[in-house]
Protein backbone atom coordinates (compact mmCIF):
# COMPACT_ATOMS: atom_id res chain seq x y z
CA UNK A 1 0.00 0.00 0.00
CA UNK A 2 2.85 2.37 0.79
CA UNK A 3 4.31 1.79 -2.67
CA UNK A 4 0.97 2.65 -4.29
CA UNK A 5 0.74 5.85 -2.27
CA UNK A 6 4.24 6.87 -3.32
CA UNK A 7 3.46 6.21 -7.00
CA UNK A 8 0.22 8.15 -6.74
CA UNK A 9 2.01 11.10 -5.16
CA UNK A 10 4.62 11.09 -7.94
CA UNK A 11 1.85 11.05 -10.54
CA UNK A 12 0.10 13.96 -8.86
CA UNK A 13 3.32 15.96 -8.86
CA UNK A 14 3.92 15.11 -12.51
CA UNK A 15 0.40 16.22 -13.44
CA UNK A 16 0.91 19.49 -11.59
CA UNK A 17 4.22 20.07 -13.31
CA UNK A 18 2.72 19.22 -16.71
CA UNK A 19 -0.15 21.63 -16.16
CA UNK A 20 2.31 24.36 -15.20
CA UNK A 21 4.37 23.61 -18.30
CA UNK A 22 1.25 23.82 -20.48
CA UNK A 23 0.39 27.20 -18.97
CA UNK A 24 3.91 28.42 -19.64
CA UNK A 25 3.85 27.24 -23.25
CA UNK A 26 0.49 28.90 -23.82
CA UNK A 27 1.87 32.13 -22.40
CA UNK A 28 4.88 31.95 -24.71
CA UNK A 29 2.63 31.28 -27.71
CA UNK A 30 0.43 34.23 -26.80
CA UNK A 31 3.51 36.43 -26.49
CA UNK A 32 4.85 35.42 -29.90
CA UNK A 33 1.45 35.86 -31.55
CA UNK A 34 1.07 39.29 -30.00
CA UNK A 35 4.53 40.27 -31.30
CA UNK A 36 3.51 39.08 -34.77
CA UNK A 37 0.29 41.06 -34.56
CA UNK A 38 2.22 44.17 -33.54
CA UNK A 39 4.48 43.77 -36.56
CA UNK A 40 1.53 43.45 -38.92
CA UNK A 41 -0.18 46.50 -37.41
CA UNK A 42 2.95 48.59 -37.47
CA UNK A 43 2.41 49.51 -41.10
CA UNK A 44 5.06 50.25 -43.68
CA UNK A 45 8.40 51.74 -42.80
CA UNK A 46 9.12 55.18 -44.17
CA UNK A 47 12.71 54.88 -45.35
CA UNK A 48 14.01 53.02 -48.37
CA UNK A 49 12.48 51.74 -51.57
CA UNK A 50 10.79 48.67 -50.07
CA UNK A 51 9.01 48.72 -46.73
CA UNK A 52 7.35 45.33 -46.33
CA UNK A 53 8.14 43.65 -42.98
CA UNK A 54 8.50 39.92 -43.45
CA UNK A 55 11.25 38.83 -41.09
CA UNK A 56 10.66 37.03 -37.75
CA UNK A 57 12.80 39.50 -35.76
CA UNK A 58 12.78 43.28 -35.75
CA UNK A 59 15.45 45.23 -37.59
CA UNK A 60 16.98 46.27 -34.27
CA UNK A 61 17.13 42.64 -33.11
CA UNK A 62 19.05 41.57 -36.20
CA UNK A 63 21.63 44.26 -35.48
CA UNK A 64 21.74 43.46 -31.76
CA UNK A 65 22.04 39.67 -32.00
CA UNK A 66 23.67 39.30 -35.42
CA UNK A 67 27.10 38.26 -34.19
CA UNK A 68 25.71 35.31 -32.24
CA UNK A 69 23.20 34.30 -34.93
CA UNK A 70 26.04 33.61 -37.36
CA UNK A 71 27.66 31.15 -34.96
CA UNK A 72 27.23 27.61 -36.35
CA UNK A 73 24.16 25.81 -34.96
CA UNK A 74 22.65 28.97 -33.47
CA UNK A 75 21.26 30.84 -36.46
CA UNK A 76 17.81 32.35 -36.64
CA UNK A 77 16.13 29.32 -35.06
CA UNK A 78 18.43 29.42 -32.05
CA UNK A 79 17.75 33.12 -31.61
CA UNK A 80 14.00 32.55 -31.77
CA UNK A 81 14.33 29.85 -29.12
CA UNK A 82 16.21 32.27 -26.91
CA UNK A 83 13.51 34.87 -27.42
CA UNK A 84 10.83 32.37 -26.45
CA UNK A 85 12.74 31.13 -23.38
CA UNK A 86 12.35 32.15 -19.75
CA UNK A 87 15.15 31.84 -17.19
CA UNK A 88 15.08 32.28 -13.43
CA UNK A 89 18.24 33.54 -11.73
CA UNK A 90 18.26 32.87 -8.00
CA UNK A 91 20.60 35.38 -6.43
CA UNK A 92 21.60 38.84 -7.69
CA UNK A 93 25.12 38.69 -6.30
CA UNK A 94 28.56 37.75 -7.60
CA UNK A 95 27.25 34.89 -9.76
CA UNK A 96 23.86 36.26 -10.68
CA UNK A 97 25.12 39.66 -11.87
CA UNK A 98 27.42 38.47 -14.70
CA UNK A 99 25.08 35.63 -15.62
CA UNK A 100 22.12 37.98 -16.02
CA UNK A 101 24.17 40.49 -18.02
CA UNK A 102 25.10 37.94 -20.67
CA UNK A 103 21.66 36.34 -20.76
CA UNK A 104 20.07 39.76 -21.26
CA UNK A 105 22.63 40.53 -23.93
CA UNK A 106 21.86 37.24 -25.67
CA UNK A 107 18.16 38.09 -25.94
CA UNK A 108 16.48 35.63 -23.58
CA UNK A 109 12.79 36.57 -23.71
CA UNK A 110 11.99 36.57 -19.99
CA UNK A 111 14.47 36.87 -17.13
CA UNK A 112 13.33 36.53 -13.53
CA UNK A 113 15.61 37.45 -10.62
CA UNK A 114 15.08 36.31 -7.03
CA UNK A 115 16.85 37.96 -4.11
CA UNK A 116 15.68 39.41 -0.83
CA UNK A 117 18.87 41.29 0.06
CA UNK A 118 19.85 44.93 -0.37
CA UNK A 119 23.05 46.25 -1.90
CA UNK A 120 25.92 46.67 0.55
CA UNK A 121 29.28 48.34 0.04
CA UNK A 122 31.05 45.01 0.57
CA UNK A 123 29.23 43.65 -2.51
CA UNK A 124 30.60 46.14 -4.98
CA UNK A 125 33.99 44.62 -5.73
CA UNK A 126 32.36 41.61 -7.41
CA UNK A 127 28.62 42.24 -7.96
CA UNK A 128 28.99 44.20 -11.18
CA UNK A 129 25.37 45.30 -11.68
CA UNK A 130 25.42 47.38 -8.48
CA UNK A 131 27.25 50.61 -7.70
CA UNK A 132 27.83 52.99 -4.82
CA UNK A 133 24.66 54.97 -5.50
CA UNK A 134 22.61 51.76 -5.17
CA UNK A 135 23.76 50.90 -1.63
CA UNK A 136 20.65 50.22 0.45
CA UNK A 137 18.52 49.47 -2.64
CA UNK A 138 16.99 46.05 -3.22
CA UNK A 139 19.47 43.99 -5.22
CA UNK A 140 16.79 42.82 -7.63
CA UNK A 141 15.66 46.38 -8.40
CA UNK A 142 19.27 47.54 -8.83
CA UNK A 143 20.07 44.68 -11.18
CA UNK A 144 16.98 45.06 -13.33
CA UNK A 145 17.45 48.81 -13.72
CA UNK A 146 20.87 48.19 -15.24
CA UNK A 147 19.72 45.24 -17.34
CA UNK A 148 16.97 47.36 -18.87
CA UNK A 149 19.60 49.87 -19.92
CA UNK A 150 21.52 47.04 -21.60
CA UNK A 151 18.55 45.44 -23.34
CA UNK A 152 15.09 47.02 -23.04
CA UNK A 153 13.50 44.39 -25.32
CA UNK A 154 13.36 41.76 -22.57
CA UNK A 155 10.69 41.19 -19.95
CA UNK A 156 12.18 41.28 -16.45
CA UNK A 157 10.40 39.80 -13.44
CA UNK A 158 11.42 41.02 -9.99
CA UNK A 159 11.04 38.62 -7.06
CA UNK A 160 12.24 40.71 -4.13
CA UNK A 161 12.17 37.97 -1.53
CA UNK A 162 14.22 34.94 -0.60
CA UNK A 163 13.12 31.54 -1.84
CA UNK A 164 11.39 29.47 0.81
CA UNK A 165 9.70 26.06 0.78
CA UNK A 166 6.43 27.99 0.74
CA UNK A 167 7.01 30.17 -2.34
CA UNK A 168 9.62 28.25 -4.34
CA UNK A 169 7.24 26.11 -6.43
CA UNK A 170 5.10 29.07 -7.45
CA UNK A 171 8.13 31.06 -8.61
CA UNK A 172 10.16 28.29 -10.27
CA UNK A 173 7.16 26.92 -12.18
CA UNK A 174 7.01 30.10 -14.29
CA UNK A 175 10.37 29.46 -15.98
CA UNK A 176 12.02 27.02 -18.38
CA UNK A 177 15.44 26.95 -16.74
CA UNK A 178 16.91 27.87 -13.37
CA UNK A 179 20.34 29.25 -12.45
CA UNK A 180 21.36 28.68 -8.85
CA UNK A 181 23.52 31.69 -8.02
CA UNK A 182 23.26 31.35 -4.24
CA UNK A 183 26.01 30.61 -1.76
CA UNK A 184 24.66 28.18 0.83
CA UNK A 185 23.81 24.44 0.87
CA UNK A 186 20.32 25.07 2.25
CA UNK A 187 19.28 27.03 -0.80
CA UNK A 188 21.03 24.61 -3.15
CA UNK A 189 19.07 21.62 -1.89
CA UNK A 190 15.82 23.59 -1.91
CA UNK A 191 16.32 24.78 -5.49
CA UNK A 192 17.45 21.37 -6.75
CA UNK A 193 14.57 19.52 -5.10
CA UNK A 194 12.09 21.94 -6.61
CA UNK A 195 13.61 21.65 -10.08
CA UNK A 196 13.37 17.87 -9.87
CA UNK A 197 9.71 17.97 -8.88
CA UNK A 198 8.84 20.56 -11.55
CA UNK A 199 11.12 18.99 -14.18
CA UNK A 200 13.30 22.04 -14.73
CA UNK A 201 16.97 21.87 -15.78
CA UNK A 202 19.32 23.56 -13.32
CA UNK A 203 22.71 25.24 -13.75
CA UNK A 204 24.52 25.61 -10.44
CA UNK A 205 27.83 27.30 -9.63
CA UNK A 206 29.83 28.32 -6.59
CA UNK A 207 33.02 30.22 -5.85
CA UNK A 208 35.24 30.73 -2.82
CA UNK A 209 38.62 32.41 -2.57
CA UNK A 210 40.24 31.48 -5.89
CA UNK A 211 38.24 28.32 -6.62
CA UNK A 212 35.04 27.79 -8.58
CA UNK A 213 32.70 24.91 -9.40
CA UNK A 214 30.07 24.52 -12.12
CA UNK A 215 27.54 21.74 -12.57
CA UNK A 216 24.51 21.20 -14.81
CA UNK A 217 21.80 19.20 -13.03
CA UNK A 218 18.49 17.54 -13.86
CA UNK A 219 19.23 17.29 -17.58
CA UNK A 220 17.23 15.79 -19.14
CA UNK A 221 14.51 16.94 -16.71
CA UNK A 222 12.40 13.80 -16.49
CA UNK A 223 9.74 12.98 -13.85
CA UNK A 224 10.99 12.18 -10.34
CA UNK A 225 12.11 8.58 -10.03
CA UNK A 226 12.89 8.17 -13.74
CA UNK A 227 16.42 6.74 -13.90
CA UNK A 228 16.97 8.21 -17.37
CA UNK A 229 16.82 11.73 -15.99
CA UNK A 230 19.90 13.74 -15.17
CA UNK A 231 21.38 13.73 -11.65
CA UNK A 232 20.21 16.26 -9.08
CA UNK A 233 22.14 18.00 -6.32
CA UNK A 234 21.28 15.18 -3.88
CA UNK A 235 22.75 12.64 -6.29
CA UNK A 236 26.08 14.45 -6.22
CA UNK A 237 25.93 15.40 -2.52
CA UNK A 238 23.67 12.88 -0.77
CA UNK A 239 24.41 14.41 2.62
CA UNK A 240 24.87 18.10 3.41
CA UNK A 241 28.25 19.12 4.81
CA UNK A 242 28.57 19.65 8.57
CA UNK A 243 27.32 23.11 9.48
CA UNK A 244 30.64 24.07 11.01
CA UNK A 245 32.46 23.29 7.73
CA UNK A 246 30.41 25.64 5.56
CA UNK A 247 32.48 28.72 4.71
CA UNK A 248 30.79 31.69 3.08
CA UNK A 249 32.40 34.41 0.97
CA UNK A 250 32.11 36.71 3.95
CA UNK A 251 34.17 34.34 6.07
CA UNK A 252 36.58 32.85 3.54
CA UNK A 253 36.91 35.67 1.06
CA UNK A 254 36.45 35.78 -2.70
CA UNK A 255 38.20 37.35 -5.67
CA UNK A 256 35.79 39.19 -7.92
CA UNK A 257 37.06 37.79 -11.24
CA UNK A 258 36.72 34.22 -9.95
CA UNK A 259 33.03 34.47 -9.15
CA UNK A 260 32.56 36.53 -12.32
CA UNK A 261 33.98 33.78 -14.50
CA UNK A 262 31.69 31.21 -12.88
CA UNK A 263 28.64 33.39 -13.50
CA UNK A 264 29.62 33.82 -17.14
CA UNK A 265 29.96 30.04 -17.48
CA UNK A 266 26.47 29.64 -16.05
CA UNK A 267 25.15 31.98 -18.72
CA UNK A 268 26.96 29.97 -21.40
CA UNK A 269 25.41 26.71 -20.22
CA UNK A 270 21.98 28.37 -20.09
CA UNK A 271 22.29 29.60 -23.69
CA UNK A 272 23.32 26.08 -24.85
CA UNK A 273 20.25 24.75 -23.13
CA UNK A 274 17.96 27.30 -24.77
CA UNK A 275 19.53 26.91 -28.21
CA UNK A 276 19.37 23.11 -27.98
CA UNK A 277 22.20 22.42 -30.44
CA UNK A 278 24.30 25.55 -29.98
CA UNK A 279 27.75 23.98 -29.93
CA UNK A 280 30.80 24.30 -32.14
CA UNK A 281 32.14 21.11 -33.70
CA UNK A 282 35.28 20.46 -35.72
CA UNK A 283 33.13 20.09 -38.83
CA UNK A 284 31.47 23.47 -38.21
CA UNK A 285 34.84 24.99 -37.38
CA UNK A 286 36.10 24.26 -40.88
CA UNK A 287 33.10 26.05 -42.40
CA UNK A 288 33.20 29.16 -40.27
CA UNK A 289 34.03 32.55 -41.79
CA UNK A 290 36.33 33.86 -39.07
CA UNK A 291 37.11 37.12 -40.82
CA UNK A 292 33.42 38.00 -40.90
CA UNK A 293 32.75 36.63 -37.42
CA UNK A 294 35.51 38.82 -35.98
CA UNK A 295 34.17 41.90 -37.74
CA UNK A 296 37.00 42.19 -40.28
CA UNK A 297 35.11 43.68 -43.19
CA UNK A 298 37.69 45.69 -45.11
CA UNK A 299 36.69 45.85 -48.79
CA UNK A 300 38.70 43.81 -51.25
CA UNK A 301 39.29 44.59 -54.92
CA UNK A 302 39.59 41.47 -57.01
CA UNK A 303 37.33 42.27 -59.97
CA UNK A 304 37.25 45.00 -62.56
CA UNK A 305 34.26 47.36 -62.63
CA UNK A 306 32.73 45.60 -65.67
CA UNK A 307 32.73 42.35 -63.70
CA UNK A 308 30.45 43.81 -61.05
CA UNK A 309 26.82 44.91 -61.00
CA UNK A 310 25.01 47.28 -58.65
CA UNK A 311 22.27 45.82 -56.47
CA UNK A 312 19.63 48.06 -58.09
CA UNK A 313 20.73 46.90 -61.54
CA UNK A 314 20.37 43.27 -60.55
CA UNK A 315 16.88 43.95 -59.19
CA UNK A 316 15.87 45.47 -62.53
CA UNK A 317 17.23 42.40 -64.28
CA UNK A 318 15.17 40.12 -62.01
CA UNK A 319 12.00 41.97 -62.99
CA UNK A 320 12.58 41.39 -66.71
CA UNK A 321 10.83 38.32 -68.05
CA UNK A 322 12.91 35.89 -70.06
CA UNK A 323 16.18 36.99 -68.47
CA UNK A 324 17.20 33.54 -67.29
CA UNK A 325 20.18 33.54 -64.96
CA UNK A 326 21.53 32.02 -61.75
CA UNK A 327 22.03 33.84 -58.45
CA UNK A 328 24.71 32.12 -56.37
CA UNK A 329 24.65 33.04 -52.66
CA UNK A 330 28.03 32.15 -51.16
CA UNK A 331 27.29 32.99 -47.53
CA UNK A 332 27.50 30.14 -45.01
CA UNK A 333 24.24 28.25 -44.59
CA UNK A 334 23.56 29.69 -41.13
CA UNK A 335 23.41 33.14 -42.74
CA UNK A 336 21.44 31.93 -45.77
CA UNK A 337 18.82 30.56 -43.38
CA UNK A 338 18.44 33.98 -41.76
CA UNK A 339 17.44 35.63 -45.05
CA UNK A 340 17.78 34.94 -48.77
CA UNK A 341 16.58 36.15 -52.15
CA UNK A 342 13.91 33.97 -53.72
CA UNK A 343 15.33 31.71 -56.41
CA UNK A 344 18.94 31.91 -55.25
CA UNK A 345 20.98 28.79 -54.53
CA UNK A 346 23.33 28.53 -51.59
CA UNK A 347 26.84 27.17 -52.06
CA UNK A 348 28.92 28.34 -49.08
CA UNK A 349 32.21 30.13 -49.62
CA UNK A 350 34.00 27.50 -47.50
CA UNK A 351 32.68 24.74 -49.77
CA UNK A 352 33.77 26.47 -52.97
CA UNK A 353 37.15 27.33 -51.50
CA UNK A 354 37.80 23.91 -50.01
CA UNK A 355 36.41 21.60 -52.70
CA UNK A 356 38.64 22.30 -55.68
CA UNK A 357 37.41 19.34 -57.67
CA UNK A 358 33.81 20.55 -57.70
CA UNK A 359 34.74 24.06 -58.82
CA UNK A 360 37.44 23.48 -61.38
CA UNK A 361 35.18 21.76 -63.89
CA UNK A 362 32.88 23.30 -66.47
CA UNK A 363 29.71 21.91 -64.93
CA UNK A 364 29.99 21.43 -61.14
CA UNK A 365 27.28 19.56 -59.21
CA UNK A 366 25.64 22.75 -57.89
CA UNK A 367 25.10 24.19 -61.38
CA UNK A 368 21.55 23.31 -62.58
CA UNK A 369 21.50 21.05 -65.63
CA UNK A 370 18.60 23.07 -67.04
CA UNK A 371 20.50 26.37 -67.02
CA UNK A 372 21.35 27.42 -70.60
CA UNK A 373 25.07 27.55 -71.31
CA UNK A 374 24.94 31.28 -72.05
CA UNK A 375 22.82 32.19 -69.00
CA UNK A 376 24.75 34.59 -66.73
CA UNK A 377 25.76 33.78 -63.17
CA UNK A 378 25.64 36.44 -60.46
CA UNK A 379 27.42 35.89 -57.16
CA UNK A 380 26.36 37.56 -53.90
CA UNK A 381 27.60 37.58 -50.31
CA UNK A 382 27.05 39.78 -47.27
CA UNK A 383 29.48 42.62 -48.02
CA UNK A 384 30.77 41.99 -51.54
CA UNK A 385 34.15 40.52 -50.57
CA UNK A 386 33.72 36.74 -50.75
CA UNK A 387 31.61 37.13 -53.89
CA UNK A 388 34.56 38.69 -55.73
CA UNK A 389 36.87 35.84 -54.76
CA UNK A 390 34.38 33.21 -55.92
CA UNK A 391 33.59 35.07 -59.14
CA UNK A 392 37.28 35.07 -60.02
CA UNK A 393 37.57 31.37 -59.11
CA UNK A 394 34.57 30.43 -61.30
CA UNK A 395 36.04 32.25 -64.26
CA UNK A 396 39.40 30.60 -63.81
CA UNK A 397 37.69 27.20 -63.74
CA UNK A 398 36.19 27.73 -67.21
CA UNK A 399 32.55 28.00 -66.16
CA UNK A 400 32.37 31.28 -68.09
CA UNK A 401 32.76 29.32 -71.37
CA UNK A 402 35.80 31.34 -72.43
CA UNK A 403 33.98 34.59 -71.87
CA UNK A 404 30.68 33.71 -73.60
CA UNK A 405 28.89 33.43 -70.25
CA UNK A 406 28.87 36.49 -68.02
CA UNK A 407 29.92 35.84 -64.42
CA UNK A 408 29.96 38.78 -62.02
CA UNK A 409 29.22 39.70 -58.45
CA UNK A 410 26.74 42.09 -56.85
CA UNK A 411 28.78 45.04 -55.66
CA UNK A 412 28.51 45.60 -51.92
CA UNK A 413 26.51 42.40 -51.38
CA UNK A 414 23.45 42.43 -49.17
CA UNK A 415 24.56 45.63 -47.47
CA UNK A 416 24.01 47.36 -50.81
CA UNK A 417 20.83 45.34 -51.37
CA UNK A 418 19.34 46.83 -48.20
CA UNK A 419 20.40 50.35 -49.16
CA UNK A 420 19.33 50.24 -52.80
CA UNK A 421 16.53 47.68 -53.08
CA UNK A 422 14.89 46.39 -49.92
CA UNK A 423 15.02 48.47 -46.75
CA UNK A 424 13.40 45.66 -44.75
CA UNK A 425 16.36 43.35 -45.37
CA UNK A 426 17.76 42.27 -41.98
CA UNK A 427 21.05 43.91 -41.06
CA UNK A 428 22.86 41.37 -38.92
Amino acid sequence: MEGHNTTAELLRRQITATEEELKRLKAQLAFLESEKAKSSRAGPEQDGPVTQRRWPLSEEEYKRYGRQMIVPNVGIQGQLRLKAASILIVGAGGLGCPASVYLAGAGVGIIGIVDGDVVETSNLHRQILHNTSKVGMKKVDSAISNLKALNPNIKYNAHTEHLTPQNVAEIVSQYDLVLDCTDHPTSRYLISDTCVLLQKPLVSASALRTDGQLIVLNTPPLPPGNENGGPCYRCVFPKPPPAESVVSCGDGGILGPVVGVMGVLQALEAVNACSATAELTLEKLAAMDYAFFCGVAAPVKVLASEERIEAREYEELRKQRGKEHLLLDVREKVQFDICSIEGSINVPFSTLQGNRGDVEIEHPSWLPETLPSEAPIYVVCRLGNDSQVITRKLKESGIDKKGTRYIGDIKGGFKAWKEQVDSSWPEY
